[in-house]
């Protein structure tokens, strides 16, 4: 890839558009926006700085969000169970292990009463 394909921009909500037309509205729909103060990525295009450019009173350009604070610590981190990952390897725990009880009772009653 060359550089100005890898370029991004990141741009911040900062204004609510009430009050402003519906077309700028669109706008900041059409960057991906769809909560004020949000922050979302975008390519480094003229196209995309025109849309910045009209849509100055309400966005603003911001360098790169550090990562919040929780989302380093373990408990927090979203993991997935991928078959290759060695989280899938990990022993089931007491409650995965466990097979679900009816409301009849286990399967040994079913088959007693089956049996009688």
């Amino acid at each position: 890839m060359s550089d100005t394909a890898r370029k991004t921009i990141h741009v911040k909500w900062v204004r609510s558009g009430i009050g402003f037309s519906h077309l700028q509205k669109r706008m900041i729909r059409s960057l991906g926006f769809g909560r004020l103060n949000e922050v979302v990525e975008r390519p480094d295009t003229p196209q995309t700085r025109g849309v910045v450019t009209r849509l100055a009173h309400l966005v603003e350009i911001v360098e790169r969000p550090e990562p919040p604070a929780w989302a380093s610590v373990p408990e927090y981190a979203i993991r997935r169970k991928d078959s290759g990952s060695e989280l899938a390897s990990e022993p089931a725990t007491d409650h995965e292990a466990a097979t679900p009880v009816s409301a009849a009772g286990s399967t040994e009653q079913k088959e007693e009463n089956e049996a009688e």
